[in-house]
C-alpha cells in the first residue's frame, strides 16, 4: 500500500508515464492498459503517456501539450540506465512544463510481487522436496545496460525474487550486459539446474521480451503489463517526488523481502560469479 502526500496548495501535478516504445503493436496496448489501472487506483489524478522513441505520443509532444503545468515523469523502466539518467531528464529540461523525474521502478518489493505472480501464472511451482530444490532455478531477464548502477539494481531484484521463490535467481540480459539469457541457462544447466524458468522483467511485449522468452527451456513468464502491483509502484514513485518537494518523507507499507543468499550473475563477467548451490 502506498500513502500519498497531497501538495499544500491542492494542485495535483500530472503523472506522465514514460515508456520506452516498441515496434511490437502489442506494446502500446499493454502500456495503455497499465495507465487505465493507475487511473482506477487514483481517480482524479491526471495521467498521461509519453514514449522515448518509436511510438506516439512521444514524450516531448506530451510535455508540449502540458506546457505551463506541473508534471511528474515516472519512467516505465526498471533500472538507472542511460534513458533514466540522460534522455528523460534532457527531455524534461527542454519542456515548457515544470517537470520532475521520478526514480525507476526497480528494485522494489512491489516489482518482485508482480514478477512472482507472472511466473506463477505461467506455471512455475515452488520445489516440493530437496531433489527439486537442487534442480530448480530462475533466470531474471532484463533489458540490460552498460551502466553499473543499473546492473546492480537488477541483481538486487534477483536477490529479492530469490527470497520470495525459495530458489536461486540469476540476473541476465537481452543486450549491453552479460550474461545473456541463453548464457545463464547454459551455466545453470551445467551446474545441474535442469528445471529453469525465465522471469520477464519487461513492462510490455517487444523484441527483447520475445527474445528472452524464446531462450527459456521451461516456463517463460509474460511481461508485467497491467499487473496491479506495477500500477501501485508507479503511484509510489509519483508520491515520492511529491513528498520530497513538500519536505516530507514518502512511506511505503509494502512488505520488504530480504535474503541472506546472493545469487550473482553467471557467465561472462568482470567479477567471478558466486556459486549457485
Amino acid at each position: 500500500m502506498t500513502v500519498s502526500i497531497p501538495p499544500r496548495d491542492g494542485h495535483l501535478p500530472a503523472l506522465v508515464l514514460v515508456a520506452h516504445g516498441s515496434r511490437d503493436p502489442r506494446a502500446v496496448v499493454t502500456v495503455r492498459a497499465l495507465l487505465d489501472r493507475v487511473r482506477e487506483l487514483r481517480p482524479g489524478l491526471p495521467v498521461h503517456l509519453g514514449h522515448i522513441e518509436l511510438n506516439e505520443p512521444l514524450l516531448p509532444d506530451t510535455l508540449a501539450r502540458l506546457a505551463g503545468t506541473d508534471v511528474v515523469l515516472v519512467p516505465l523502466l526498471f533500472g538507472s540506465g542511460h534513458h533514466v539518467k540522460r534522455d528523460i531528464p534532457r527531455m524534461a529540461a527542454a519542456a515548457r512544463a515544470h517537470a520532475r523525474v521520478a526514480a525507476p521502478l526497480g528494485p522494489h518489493p512491489l516489482l518482485v510481487e508482480a514478477l512472482h505472480d507472472r511466473l506463477t501464472e505461467a506455471g512455475w511451482r515452488p520445489p516440493h522436496d530437496a531433489d527439486e530444490r537442487r534442480t530448480n532455478a530462475v533466470v531474471l531477464a532484463a533489458a540490460g545496460s552498460r551502466d553499473p548502477e543499473s546492473a546492480a539494481g537488477t541483481r538486487r531484484t534477483a536477490r529479492l525474487l530469490s527470497a520470495r521463490l525459495g530458489a536461486p535467481v540469476v540476473a541476465a540480459y537481452a543486450s549491453a550486459a552479460a550474461p545473456t539469457v541463453p548464457e545463464a541457462v547454459r551455466a545453470l544447466t551445467a551446474r545441474g539446474r535442469h528445471r529453469i524458468a525465465v522471469a520477464s522483467c519487461f513492462a510490455a511485449p517487444g523484441r527483447f521480451a520475445v527474445q528472452c522468452a524464446a531462450a527459456a527451456p521451461g516456463v517463460a513468464a509474460a511481461p508485467l503489463g497491467d499487473h496491479p502491483a506495477l500500477a501501485r509502484l508507479v503511484l509510489l514513485r509519483y508520491d515520492q517526488v511529491l513528498a520530497a518537494s513538500e519536505g516530507h518523507e514518502a512511506y511505503d507499507t509494502s512488505p520488504a523481502f530480504e535474503t541472506s543468499e546472493a545469487f550473482e550473475p553467471v557467465g561472462a563477467l568482470s567479477h567471478p560469479p558466486l556459486a549457485v548451490p
